[in-house]
């Protein structure tokens, strides 16, 4: 099967075609007003218009409130919700568009917490004690494919153009999700590294299927 691959954290139209024309199958926009990767609703909007048809656009949020996540969910155009914080199960149901459940697979974490979740995929991350996300740690993979009995996993942290090949071959995720391991600067991505990333997540699929 084909590793899908999100490119997160974009901020720009002109990065969100970078990656569609590379060969994304999403790219991730963050609501997170903490982040350095913190777009407007209004810049979202104008990211989602640019893509070609079958690029989805995922927004991240970090506990935000449900009436705000509806409102900026229709304005930016989104195709799926990504939370990112402590989110409790009740709150990843009723939504009427796809939900994915980040997790921070650190020590102590148990993939049987999946469970409870009632969602679309499941992402897991490597745990920071005061970040999200785009930390650039790696996630442990161990914990990741163990995970993966409870529906589809999506893997992050850490990940970069050098590392993607050998994480797919080993865990055989539904997708991969990069955000810091492509970039020149927090929220400005590096052409060539995503290009590079998707190329190897490409070549390390078809060598997992063989």
């Amino acid at each position: 099967m084909r590793v899908r691959v999100k490119i997160c954290g974009i901020t720009t139209p002109e990065d969100a075609l970078t990656a569609a024309e590379a060969g994304a199958d999403a790219i991730g926009v963050v609501f997170y007003k903490k982040s350095p990767r913190y777009v407007s609703p209004q810049k979202a909007r104008e990211i989602a218009r640019v893509l070609p048809p079958f690029v989805d656009v995922v927004g991240v949020f970090v506990d935000a409130p449900r009436k705000e996540v509806k409102e900026i969910a229709k304005l930016a155009g989104l195709s799926a919700l990504q939370f990112h914080g402590e989110e409790p199960p009740g709150y990843c149901t009723g939504w009427n568009i796809r939900v994915i459940k980040a997790f921070r697979a650190g020590e102590g974490f148990s993939p049987s917490r999946l469970a409870l979740y009632k969602v679309n995929g499941y992402l897991l991350d490597a745990y920071h004690p005061e970040l999200p996300g785009g930390t650039g740690q790696i996630a442990d993979w161990d914990v990741v494919l163990r995970a993966k009995e409870y529906g589809p996993v999506i893997l992050a942290g850490g990940l970069s153009p050098e590392n993607v090949a050998e994480a797919v071959k080993k865990v055989r995720p539904f997708g991969v999700d990069v955000s810091s391991g492509v970039e020149k600067a927090p929220g400005v991505k590096d052409p060539e590294k995503v290009r590079a990333f998707i190329e190897a997540v490409e070549r390390a699929s078809k060598e997992a299927e063989v």
